[in-house]
């Protein structure tokens, strides 16, 4: 962002260090850089070759104070980690040591690597910093910001071919006093900024590692002692210094940029909405110089209204890392749509980790809970275990088989299914979460544990704490030195579904069917004070169980759930998904999926290991 002309920090006078206090009005701030001291009085030996008073000395004196001044101003360049601080470094070091006044002109937009520059060649005023030496009440000289402002335009277009085009291919900074910097320096300042009568100026062009980026100018008042020819290699130092660290920084920005593109599309954008339960997450890199990492969660939605629960941790953190995660969350997506047992999954995941490569290691946790049933299914492959939060504010730690890593290859994986309590959360981590290098993975655990039992007791027995405030108390519970390892967070609010909430049938795959379908139907809706929905229920059911019991073999079951919305569940064993398409004049069929794409809220088909199940939803209210 273009800093207008204003001074470092403000329009508060800075105080002068100790040593700028002293020095008389007429060698400002440090000066002696590149000022001529006085000669010896009286001559004698002051006259003589390496005398403290002869020219010689006086050179080697201010040759010392200029090396010293170059070095510790490129060590605030170097110190500077973006594009912004990098620059305010050559300000800060220049300002008011080496001149009163600097203008850094970067290229606008500054092209990265091999990037192809873009046309027109443009430069933008990027800072300007002006500080001066002044009396306060004659008593001591302080640095003040110039009120003076430094004349110089916002936007410079380099004309090819022109002044200032020359000069920046020539790369060497000018005097302000040369026939270049005289034609160039009003093409960059602007037409309606000259530079005022006086002022001793520096231009130099700021170029990176393949082309010219930018272009600053060194300026100084009239009372200040005049550049000197040394002082042309001053500022081309301080130009290559500032103009490498920012080449280094735009990269970083880019790379930073792919960063955090890749884990935005490695993570979900949103988590689903399945009936039965509530879901929040929460993902922490490890710190804003590490932005990606391994660590993915996801909710998955399943048949029957159950829902997978994921999360893993592959090691590193590095792009390849994440880019294994974005391969071991496709495939447990996939693997999700088949319906296989969590151990199952893990298992493929476990061979596909293997075929990316030698040490692919992952830990994951696969869960599946079933609202209908009030039960979970955990697989462990080598994560820290669930913690589960009770509704009365007990907080437990789920026994589950811990499991070898994913990538280790030829062990098998175990599940274990457990009661999920109504209004009972699950709580699944990554092991940056509980563990540091202040403590280990177990002292977090139970950490976490009592933490969110306090959290829960806030709320009372009867009610639980609301979910998305749970994770925000949870990510408090880290410390300054906590931040050593990603954090991916998933918690999970069981609701579920009450028995009298669901209706479940098997039908014979015969002509007969559809019309008990219907009957079925009704009664389950007038049980539900649903009858509003009877016409559109017995169409739609009519039409997806027409289509089930056409290519089925054994029963077709039929499932309807009450939530907050009505669920219709289809099931079948023919493992061939329904298509809507648009059915022509003459064609007998083909208008089922038409109606249920028009008439229902939702509805979808997934496939199982042994058939499918189509669904819709449609709203109660």
């Amino acid at each position: 962002m273009t800093e207008h002309p204003t001074s470092h920090e403000g329009r508060k006078a800075m105080p002068a260090r100790p040593q700028e206090r002293t020095r008389p009005r007429q060698e400002p701030a440090a000066a002696a850089a590149v000022a001529v001291p006085a000669p010896a009085p009286g001559g004698g030996h002051g006259d003589e070759p390496g005398a403290p008073g002869s020219p010689a000395a006086a050179a080697a004196r201010r040759e010392g104070e200029r090396l010293r001044f170059v070095g510790a101003a490129t060590r605030r360049i170097a110190r500077g980690l973006d594009l912004d601080e990098i620059v305010l470094g050559l300000c800060r070091a220049t300002v008011p040591t080496f001149s009163d006044a600097i203008l850094v002109y970067l290229r606008d937009p500054l092209p990265v690597g091999d990037e192809r520059p873009a046309e027109p060649f443009v430069l933008r005023l990027r800072r300007t910093d002006r500080l001066r030496l002044t009396d306060l009440e004659g008593e001591e000289l302080v640095l003040v910001p110039d009120p003076d402002p430094t004349p110089a335009a916002e936007l410079c277009e380099v004309r090819s071919g022109g002044a200032l085009a020359e000069v920046l291919r020539g790369v060497r900074p000018v005097p302000g006093d040369s026939a270049a910097a005289r034609a160039a320096l009003p093409e960059l300042l602007g037409p309606d900024h000259p530079l005022p009568a006086g002022h001793r100026a520096i231009l130099a062009p700021l170029r990176g590692r393949r082309r010219v980026i930018g272009a600053a100018v060194f300026l100084r008042r009239p009372e200040r002692a005049a550049f000197e020819p040394n002082d042309l290699l001053v500022a081309a130092q301080l130009a290559t210094h500032t103009a490498l660290g920012i080449d280094k920084a735009v990269l970083y920005g880019r790379e930073a940029y792919i960063a955090d593109e890749l884990q935005r599309t490695m993570l979900p954008d949103s988590l689903p909405q399945p009936t039965g339960v509530r879901l929040a997450s929460r993902y922490l890199p490890a710190a804003e110089t590490a932005r990606v990492g391994g660590d993915w969660y996801d909710a998955i939605p399943l048949p029957g209204s159950r829902v997978a629960l994921v999360v893993g941790d592959v090691m590193g953190h590095s792009m390849t890392s994440a880019a294994i995660m974005g391969q071991l969350r496709t495939t447990a997506q996939t693997l999700a749509g088949l319906d296989l047992p969590p151990q199952e999954v893990l298992h493929h995941l476990d061979e596909q980790a293997q075929r990316l490569g030698e040490n692919r290691m992952a830990t994951c946790m696969y869960a599946v809970y079933d609202p209908v049933s009030h039960r979970i299914t955990i697989a462990n492959a080598g994560h820290p275990p669930p913690i589960l939060l009770h509704l009365g504010g007990r907080a437990e730690v789920l026994r589950v088989p811990p499991g070898a890593p994913i990538g280790v290859g030829g062990v098998d994986f175990e599940a274990v299914e457990l009661d999920a309590p109504a209004g009972a959360t699950l709580l699944l981590y990554t092991d940056g979460l509980v563990e540091s290098r202040l403590r280990d993975v177990w002292t977090g655990i139970e950490q976490l544990r009592e933490r969110l039992a306090a959290t829960a007791q806030l709320t009372g027995p009867d009610h639980a704490p609301p979910l998305e405030a749970l994770c925000d108390d949870v990510l408090d519970m880290l410390g300054p030195g906590d931040r050593d390892d990603d954090i991916a967070l998933l918690a999970a609010r069981f609701d579920g579904i009450a028995p009298s909430d669901v209706a479940y049938w098997f039908l014979e795959p015969e002509d007969a069917a559809p019309g008990r379908a219907r009957r079925l139907a009704r009664r389950a809706l007038a049980r539900w004070d649903l009858e509003e929905l009877t016409d559109s229920v017995e169409l739609l059911v009519s039409e997806v169980v027409t289509n089930a019991v056409r290519y089925a073999e054994r029963p077709v079951t039929l499932r309807l759930l009450r939530t907050d919305v009505l669920r219709c569940e289809v099931g079948d064993d023919s493992p061939q998904l329904p298509r809507q398409r648009r059915a022509r004049e003459t064609d007998e069929g083909g208008r089922g999926l038409f109606l249920v794409n028009r008439l229902a809220r939702r509805w979808g088909a997934t496939r199982l290991s042994g058939g499918k199940v189509v669904w819709f939803e449609l709203a109660t209210r």
